[in-house]
């Protein structure tokens, strides 16, 4: 049954530990957990495996978990972003599995629904398959992936209802639903909470069963990794 908490410092403090295991929702900074990852950092814990399609960009996102020296292990799919990441890897400070995007996204739901592993075309022939077992398939070779089973999940959702029953806005739906599932213990910080009512159940994607612990997100800017622009252009008349 989900729990709404006071803060976000109060819903990860007793389950928050050295060696944790933590998925975190969100697509480059776009549907991040900040309040959560932020109370991920103050916790002080240490040696940390990450599991995010990627780690924020320098002082940013889960980049703020970097800097702080409190992650030992990150499994992602895209990392361009944060120059502390590569030199954390290049140091050896940082042990880092690169999973394909969409293997990564798999992995994530089948360790939700109960899914102890797949096979998969993608990553065979190459290091990502490297160490795996290989099965053939009607003359195709796959490649075994484990589901991935997180002690915490960090999800950010746009509007949660008591019953912790969650929606997402737009790109920030990437990762955060899949993720939502895979954890032991669920957080959510929502943008809204909905009281004395409940979520259409026609538009919920994440349903309340996943989600332990709920809290209010604080209102805050949302980043964006690269701002493009073209220039301004008069127009005559």
């Amino acid at each position: 049954m989900t729990q709404i908490w006071q803060s976000a410092a109060d819903a990860v403090r007793d389950v928050i530990h050295d060696g944790a295991t933590i998925a975190v929702g969100g697509f480059g900074l776009s549907g991040n957990p900040y309040d959560l990852i932020e109370a991920v950092r103050d916790s002080g814990a240490t040696g940390l495996t990450i599991v995010s399609n990627n780690m924020g960009v320098d002082g940013k996102g889960l980049g703020i978990l970097l800097e702080n020296h409190q992650v030992s292990k990150v499994l992602a799919s895209y990392v361009g972003e944060n120059k502390l990441f590569a030199q954390q890897y290049l140091s050896g400070e940082l042990d880092v599995e690169f999973v394909p995007q969409g293997t990564l996204a798999e992995r994530l739901r089948a360790g939700g629904a109960g899914i102890a592993g797949f096979y998969t075309k993608t990553g065979v022939g190459t290091p990502v398959a490297e160490g795996k077992e290989l099965h053939e398939f009607d003359g195709e070779t796959y490649v075994l992936e484990r589901g991935i089973v997180a002690d915490i999940a960090l999800v950010h959702a746009y509007r949660a209802d008591e019953s912790g029953n969650l929606i997402y806005r737009h790109a920030a739906r990437n990762f955060n639903p899949n993720v939502a599932t895979a954890g032991r213990v669920t957080i959510a910080e929502a943008e809204e909470i909905v009281h004395g009512g409940w979520i259409d159940p026609n538009i919920i994607v994440t349903p309340g069963i996943f989600v332990q612990r709920l809290v209010q997100a604080t209102d805050r800017v949302k980043e964006i990794e690269q701002r493009t622009v073209r220039p301004r252009v008069a127009v005559a008349g």
